[in-house]
């Protein structure tokens, strides 16, 4: 099994999170550190031998093993005939932005949240329309219901992307959140995209809830999207899932999965999810356990050690969110200090929106040794900005 301890030098691979000077700790895109399961990587170099490299189709063990993963880890049976095979996430949220919407309508999001929808709206020449989390003086998010229903009742509004779980804030939506969400939207003929990339990764004993398996309203009005890439660490080998139970709203995203060219498998893509999705049980719970001890350090060192610095707590991702507000420097010009003092490269929470502007982002899917290397490196910057 893989040392989640094990140090490996990243640098000079072509790694986009490792693109650093030689003195910098990236600790920001959601890109772990780790060896993604062995039954991975021999899956790939079985597939190599061959050595041809020609079209391929998907076939039905790739959609079964999707299918007993999501049974066996988050008490879902989706149906394989639900599935569309996808080279991504986010590919498949651009495209179902121009398959669901008409150029300027609204799509809905829940800020702060993953930037790259934006990107998917805006350049698709959609408008952003954002239902704020509400952050309490208990420091935890909620939802503001009369906001959320008031937007999804605007007449442009025909699509909600769900974060679920959220990130950056680690949220995971409770069944009652979601059968909420997927009865307004049902209401005021708002489809939902659930983003549920981030969905293994919840602390232990915690795990999330399927938008479509929570009923029958959700289950036929949205468009679910999962992958391995972030659960095994396999960004680069771009292979998702689209579940969309409804016949018809099926047809319309599978359309245009195809007519963007988003439907074909590289090589690697079937044997490595297949493998991951069949062999990686043990393997993700050993993670679950890894990152949850990683972000409680995180929490206890930032309590006792960076004055003005909260760690916000969250059941998913391994993502810490860090509530700089008492700091007295926007999260913007405040990564940047603590790189240019420090060399830790964390994520700026203002590309989120909402209230990120308050917050960093750090990523601690990493050996301890790297994340209290980074810990004490943000108290060096936080001590420098004082």
């Amino acid at each position: 099994m893989t040392d989640f301890s094990e140090l490996i030098d990243r640098r000079h691979t072509n790694s986009m999170k490792w693109d650093v000077k030689d003195n910098e700790l990236p600790m920001w895109v959601a890109d772990m550190d780790f060896r993604t399961l062995p039954a991975i990587t021999e899956a790939i170099q079985e597939r190599a031998k061959s050595g041809i490299f020609g079209y391929e189709e998907v076939p039905q063990a790739y959609f079964d093993a999707v299918q007993g993963w999501f049974e066996s880890e988050h008490s879902w049976r989706a149906e394989t005939a639900w599935m569309i095979f996808s080279t991504g996430v986010v590919p498949t949220i651009s495209s179902s932005v121009r398959r669901l919407t008409n150029i300027g309508d609204n799509v809905l999001i829940q800020a702060p949240v993953y930037n790259i929808f934006y990107n998917s709206i805006l350049n698709n020449g959609r408008h952003v329309l954002s239902s704020d989390l509400v952050f309490d003086d208990q420091g935890t998010y909620h939802i503001d219901w009369d906001d959320l229903e008031a937007k999804m009742a605007e007449p442009l509004t025909t699509l909600m992307i769900l974060c679920n779980p959220h990130n950056p804030v680690g949220i995971i939506w409770s069944a009652e959140t979601l059968a909420r969400i997927g009865e307004l939207a049902a209401k005021h003929h708002v489809v939902v995209l659930s983003d549920e990339i981030h969905s293994d990764i919840t602390a232990p004993g915690k795990g999330y809830i399927p938008f479509a398996s929570v009923n029958k309203t959700n289950e036929q009005n949205c468009v679910v999207a999962v992958a391995p890439s972030k659960t095994f660490n396999v960004a680069a080998l771009h292979a998702a899932t689209v579940i969309v139970p409804n016949e018809g709203l099926r047809a319309i995203v599978n359309r245009g999965l195809n007519s963007d060219e988003l439907a074909e498998p590289n090589s690697f893509a079937i044997p490595a999810t297949i493998a991951a999705y069949t062999k990686g049980h043990q393997w993700v719970h050993d993670l679950r356990a890894y990152i949850e001890d990683n972000k409680q350090t995180v929490a206890d060192f930032v309590a006792k050690n960076v004055p003005g610095v909260k760690a916000i707590a969250g059941d998913a991702t391994y993502l810490a969110w860090l509530d700089i507000s008492k700091v007295g420097m926007p999260s913007d010009k405040l990564e940047q200090f603590i790189r240019d003092q420090t060399g830790l490269y964390l994520s700026a929470g203002s590309v989120y929106g909402g209230n990120g502007r308050d917050f960093l982002r750090m990523n601690v899917a990493c050996p301890k040794e790297r994340v209290l290397d980074g810990l004490e490196r943000l108290k060096q910057g936080i001590a420098a900005v004082k």
